[in-house]
C-alpha cells in the first residue's frame, strides 16, 4: 500500500474542510444580513477550492476526500477494500483537522454546532446531492475522461449548494468535520448520522447507475486502480 496516497487524502480532506468552513465563516462575517449572498460566497469558494484540491492530489491518491466515493470505487473494482479501510478514517480525521484549522484562523472556538439540519427535505436533498456527485465522478472516470474531474466536480458542488435544500454536503467525512464548527457551515451532531445515512443511500443508487450506464472502464482513468 502506498503511504503517499494516505497523506494526500489527509491533506486534501483537511484542505476541503478548511475551504468549506473557512469560507462559511468569512461569508457570515462579510454578509451577516444577506443569507443568499453568504451562501453564494461559501459555494463559490468551495467550488474553486475543491477543483484545485482535486487537480493537486488526483495523481497521488485519486483525490477522493469522501468515503462515499471511496466505497463506490471499491464496489466497482477500482480500488481494494483494504485501502478503502484506511482511506475512510484518514478522510474523517483530515476533515476534523481542517475544520479546527478554519476555526483557529478566524478566532472561532472549536465547538459542536447547534445548527439542526436533519429534516426530511434535507435528507432527500443529500440523497440527490450524493447520487449526482458520485455519478459525475464515475461517469468521467469510467469513460477515460478523468482529466475533467477537477472542474466538473467543483462545478457540480458549486451548483448543488443552490439546487439542493441541504446545500449539498454529499460527503460523510465533511459532515463529521462540519459538526465541530458552530458557524455558518456547521451541522449539529444529532444531524450527522441521518445525513450520512442519506449520503450512503445516494451513493448506493449511484453505484447501480454507474454499473448500468458505464459497465466497462475505459483506460486513462483519473483514479488510480490500486494503492
Amino acid at each position: 500500500m502506498n503511504s503517499r496516497a494516505y497523506v494526500a487524502e489527509f491533506l486534501g480532506s483537511a484542505g476541503l474542510a478548511a475551504v468549506v468552513v473557512g469560507s462559511g465563516i468569512a461569508a457570515q462575517t462579510l454578509s451577516p444580513t444577506d443569507v443568499g449572498l453568504a451562501l453564494f460566497e461559501n459555494a463559490f469558494a468551495t467550488a474553486l477550492g475543491l477543483g484545485v484540491l482535486i487537480a493537486v492530489f488526483a495523481s497521488v491518491s485519486g483525490a477522493h476526500f469522501n468515503p462515499a466515493v471511496s466505497l463506490v470505487d471499491a464496489a466497482t473494482g477500482g480500488r481494494s477494500w483494504r485501502s478503502v479501510a484506511v482511506y475512510i478514517p484518514v478522510q474523517i480525521i483530515g476533515c476534523l483537522g481542517g475544520a479546527a484549522l478554519a476555526n483557529a484562523m478566524f478566532g472561532v472556538p472549536t465547538a459542536f454546532s447547534t445548527t439542526d439540519r436533519a429534516t426530511w427535505p434535507h435528507l432527500l436533498a443529500e440523497v440527490v446531492a450524493t447520487f449526482g456527485l458520485v455519478l459525475v465522478i464515475f461517469a468521467l472516470v469510467r469513460t477515460g475522461r478523468g482529466n475533467l474531474a477537477a472542474p466538473a466536480v467543483g462545478a457540480y458542488i458549486g451548483a448543488a449548494y443552490f439546487f439542493t435544500s441541504s446545500t449539498s454536503f454529499a460527503n460523510p467525512a465533511i459532515t463529521v468535520g462540519r459538526a465541530i464548527s458552530d458557524t455558518f457551515a456547521g451541522i449539529a451532531p444529532a444531524s450527522v448520522l441521518p445525513f450520512i445515512a442519506a449520503q450512503l443511500v445516494g451513493a448506493a443508487i449511484a453505484w447501480l447507475a454507474v454499473r448500468m450506464l458505464y459497465p466497462v472502464r475505459e483506460p486513462e482513468a483519473a483514479i488510480p486502480a490500486e494503492v
